[in-house]
């Protein structure tokens, strides 16, 4: 076969490429969600069997993901579609692409929301909102934040526009020169975060929060929730990281490379644990609160804390950065299909896009206050946009790219696109892609939706 150039561009280097790719991992899950269920479900225990997740479910689907991005060295729907009819199957296999790029653009609608609460939170912790602030006051200040839809609007809006401009600039100019300053960024600052929380006097605690190895708390809800973490942290399902796979460089080794990505996302969720973790502790509040750690708990923590103000807004600043080096990845197949099918230029694309995908996050944000009452399937307009996603989408977008890669592609373009030297560790992958990876995600998918709907 001859190699197809992508219209798009490339990555200078595979390490552009794994930062790029880490920055689409680490979101705001990996800030707050991870270190939270891994305390909760047998800390090191946990971490153990995540990891045995991430490597016999995660990394397998993501190799997947890249090999028919890098295969077809386009938007995941037309990569879907050419890697398809080169291994004399149906095109209609495009329709996986389509249903990631869907995912994804319908997931930054209400994540925008959510990262502009983080931004406000910026702005507040600047400004000394939360100093010497109670638990009470600190979750009088974020309900009131929801109920002002004007607010919300221009949190929302600003995150919109420094998502869309990043886009706007192509795999070079935008998404490679963002990822060059904001993960490096992201990284320092969870490093200084790090020492602030070894001075809280608690780090010990926090340490054994995350790592005391208790199997008897590791009951099987917690290995699902494990299971279903390590498809959910790394990207999979929504096109994002097929997109990013595109504009690899043909001679860096998939596996190798998924590999130090999944190391990477794992790391972050850790140390943001350890940095998280003891500040909660020093001040005596709950390490359970779930989606209020970071907007009830941790101002209150901050806030009584010496240096809290600066800390806490480096804080919110690397939360911020992690959703937008995340976001970048949700909007990006869905651009790169339109300049592709199209042949605009991408500035008008991502207006386009962008005043789409604002209109409905407008939709997502009132479900918070003056759109409450509206109901689809019984659930606000947020929660419906989540449980689509997360329930249906993803889940049924990483299986069937699991059976492609598995059942579709011929023997000859896996191996010759991943390139694995080693005969053993080929069949290995090959043994997960079919059996395992389908299995586990079949899983994730039944059972969510019965614990979502029974």
């Amino acid at each position: 076969m001859k190699d197809r150039q992508n219209i798009h561009g490339s990555w200078a280097n595979r390490w552009i490429f794994i930062l790029a790719a880490t920055g689409s991992a680490v979101g705001l899950g990996n800030i707050w969600k991870f270190p939270y269920i891994a305390g909760e479900n047998g800390g090191g225990a946990f971490v153990l069997v995540y990891l045995l997740f991430i490597l016999g479910v995660g990394v397998p689907i993501m190799m997947a993901e890249v090999l028919v991005g890098r295969r077809g060295r386009q938007s995941p729907i037309n990569s879907m579609r050419e890697v398809a009819i080169e291994a004399n199957h149906s095109p209609k296999w495009a329709i996986v692409g389509w249903m990631g790029a869907l995912a994804g653009f319908l997931i930054f609608s209400f994540y925008s929301v959510v990262a502009g609460w983080v931004l406000a939170y910026v702005a507040g912790m600047a400004n000394g909102d939360f100093l010497d602030i109670g638990s009470e006051q600190a979750g009088k200040v974020f309900n009131d934040l929801l109920a002002d839809p004007q607010a919300l609007l221009i949190w929302h809006t600003v995150f919109v526009v420094l998502v869309m401009t990043v886009v706007m600039g192509g795999v070079n100019k935008g998404l490679e020169r963002a990822t060059r300053i904001m993960m490096p960024a992201l990284f320092v600052l969870l490093l200084v975060l790090l020492g602030y929380s070894m001075t809280t006097g608690s780090f010990g605690e926090g340490v054994d929060f995350l790592f005391h190895f208790d199997p008897s708390a590791l009951s099987w809800d917690a290995v699902l929730v494990a299971l279903g973490h390590s498809f959910f942290t790394l990207s999979l399902g929504m096109g994002a990281i097929m997109a990013y796979g595109s504009y690899m460089p043909k001679g860096a080794s998939i596996g190798s490379t998924v590999m130090t990505i999944a190391a990477l996302d794992t790391i972050v969720a850790l140390v943001a644990g350890l940095a998280i973790f003891p500040i909660v502790f020093a001040n005596s509040l709950d390490p359970g609160a779930g989606p209020g750690l970071m907007f009830i708990t941790l101002p209150v923590a901050f806030g009584q804390m010496p240096g809290g103000q600066i800390f806490g807004f480096l804080f919110f600043v690397l939360v911020g950065l992690a959703a937008w080096s995340s976001a970048i990845s949700l909007m990006e197949p869905a651009a790169a299909w339109m300049v592709e099918r199209f042949g605009m230029k991408r500035a008008p694309v991502c207006v386009i896009l962008g005043i789409v995908v604002w209109i409905l996050g407008i939709a997502a944000l009132s479900s918070f206050n003056i759109g409450s009452d509206i109901a689809l399937f019984g659930m606000n307009i947020f929660d419906f946009l989540d449980f689509i996603t997360a329930n249906v989408m993803l889940p049924l977008g990483g299986l069937f790219v699991a059976c492609f890669a598995g059942w579709v592609l011929t023997k000859q373009i896996s191996q010759n696109e991943l390139a694995i030297k080693r005969p053993g560790v080929y069949a290995l992958w090959l043994v997960l892609i079919r059996y395992v990876a389908p299995l586990a995600v079949a899983a994730i998918f039944i059972l969510n939706l019965i614990e979502k709907l029974g």
